[in-house]
């Protein structure tokens, strides 16, 4: 397959939705940004990348890094982890307060803000510094040390991050946090703020495609890990248009309101795409449209 010529063929046709959504207004540090921006990566299993557009331009990656603290955490700690989150869509918007109450304060699952943060919580006691393992990780796995924290961000999403403590502290009038709230909301907030490229995010997913085996050949996921985080990024990666997702792209996919997209087609390749325009639900409008034409152009599913 020639994959160059493939995202060439998909940036032409998506061309007329780039710049179409909002960039995400209530992190001040996103709303800024220039919306007709597009970059679509491909990485096969041996690493080789091909990308169009703003594909080597740096974006927030936001909710898209909860699938790597995710593996990270079931590789640090193993299933037990399934104990404090479920594995249910959600159905209701990713900061909701409501599931948590009558829920007894287990979230709905790891994507949504309360599960990622029991997941931050989980990985903060198993390394002792859940941010920098984090970013280490996917400086490691993309191969790119210039990855990096965007402080701006970081001090953004912390003066606006009242739902997010709330979130926090009601988990842990249910005992489902071991770590105190506020050192907990800190590493959550560094982690949402990483920068990186379509071409680093592509690479960096690469174990999921890999059936959890990393760059350099270890394993970090068993295959069935790996299965796992791959079925809960179909069923739950993009908020509550998931079902919608699904019917559209067809892949496991995990969603960022910085405008990025990551998919798994497993055995095969990632990609990664990214345009700052969003959806009512959080999802880049002209990204879920080109993996959309990726799928239809393609074939390619995991139906």
């Amino acid at each position: 397959m020639d994959y160059q010529e493939l995202l060439e063929r998909i940036e032409a046709d998506i061309a007329p939705l780039v710049g179409s959504g909002t960039p995400a207004e209530y992190i001040p540090a996103l709303a800024s940004v220039e919306p007709r921006q597009f970059g679509m990566a491909i990485a096969d299993l041996d690493g080789k990348v091909h990308g169009v557009g703003d594909w080597r331009t740096p974006f927030s990656a936001q909710s898209i890094t909860k699938v790597f603290a995710l593996a990270l955490a079931l590789a640090e700690g193993g299933d037990s982890l399934w104990e404090r989150v479920g594995r249910e869509p959600s159905g209701n918007p990713f900061n909701s307060l409501v599931q948590l109450e009558y829920e007894n304060g287990i979230p709905r699952n790891p994507f949504i803000n309360a599960g990622a943060l029991v997941v931050t919580d989980r990985l903060q006691t198993l390394t002792g510094d859940a941010s920098s393992e984090l970013l280490k990780f996917l400086q490691e796995e993309s191969g790119n040390p210039d990855v990096a924290f965007d402080a701006e961000v970081a001090a953004s999403e912390q003066e606006n991050g009242d739902r997010n403590a709330a979130l926090a502290h009601f988990m842990a009038s249910y005992g489902n946090l071991d770590n105190p709230v506020q050192a907990l909301l800190d590493h959550y907030f560094w982690q949402c703020s990483i920068e990186l490229t379509c071409a680093d995010l592509a690479l960096a997913a690469r174990f999921l495609a890999r059936h959890g085996l990393r760059a350099d050949g270890s394993r970090l996921l068993t295959r069935s890990e790996a299965k796992q985080v791959n079925a809960v990024m179909l069923t739950c990666g993009t908020y509550d248009a998931a079902g919608e997702f699904a019917y559209r792209v067809g892949l496991p996919g995990k969603s960022g309101v910085g405008g990025g997209i990551v998919a798994v087609v497993p055995g095969l390749c990632t990609l990664a795409v990214w345009s700052p325009g969003l959806d009512a639900q959080g999802n880049s409008v002209a990204g879920v449209a080109a993996l959309d034409r990726f799928t239809t152009l393609t074939g390619l599913s995991v139906f």
